[in-house]
């Protein structure tokens, strides 16, 4: 099969062919999933150098399971976000006797020149971050899933082997603490009323 037409193929169909020996399997659905999951671990740790560890082992997990994977029980985003959070809560515990702050570590700098639109784009995913680590780790992981990763909140029950119900109120809960943490900070960002 050509490769273009492979990279329509589903993340389980790909999963399966690499199971079956396809390297190129492996390879679309690495350049598929590694930036999600990257992206995803570096949101949870708030350390790109930390998430970069944590999307590896998480990928190397995925190629281990795959000869065991089964078709139809789970969605391979599904079981590889829950992968991440749990190795993300793992370094978490691991790190100092306890959790890391996400906000423990600056993000890094951006290359691109200093354009007052960049600075202002940095200063509210700074501001987020830092609110984001003052969530409970489940609210967190909840918000994060939601209206980060923009997942369907089935999806989130399943990650995080919870009801619905629960994802909800942990989702809403949370927004209410982000809202309550950047409202006083909200001209400085820039987002001032019309």
């Amino acid at each position: 099969m050509p490769l273009d037409t492979r990279s329509d193929l589903s993340d389980e169909a790909l999963l399966v062919a690499f199971a079956g020996g396809d390297g190129a399997a492996a390879r679309i659905l690495t350049l598929r999933l590694t930036p999600r999951v990257l992206a995803h671990a570096t949101r949870l740790l708030g350390s790109r150098a930390e998430a970069e560890e944590v999307a590896q082992e998480a990928m190397l997990r995925l190629w281990r399971q795959a000869p065991r994977w089964r078709p139809g029980e789970a969605r391979v985003t599904t079981w590889l976000y829950r992968v991440v959070a749990n190795l993300c809560i793992d370094r978490q515990r691991g790190a100092r006797g306890g959790t890391v702050p996400l906000d423990a570590e600056a993000e890094p700098r951006d290359p691109a020149p200093g354009a007052p639109e960049r600075l202002q784009q940095r200063a509210r995913a700074e501001a987020l971050q830092a609110a984001l680590a003052r969530l409970p780790a489940r609210q967190r992981q909840a918000v994060v899933l939601r209206h980060i990763e923009g997942l369907a909140n089935p999806e989130i029950a399943g990650i995080m082997e919870i009801t619905v119900e629960a994802v909800e109120s942990l989702t809403a809960r949370g927004r209410r603490a982000l809202a309550t943490a950047l409202a006083a900070r909200k001209e400085e960002l820039g987002y001032v009323d019309e």
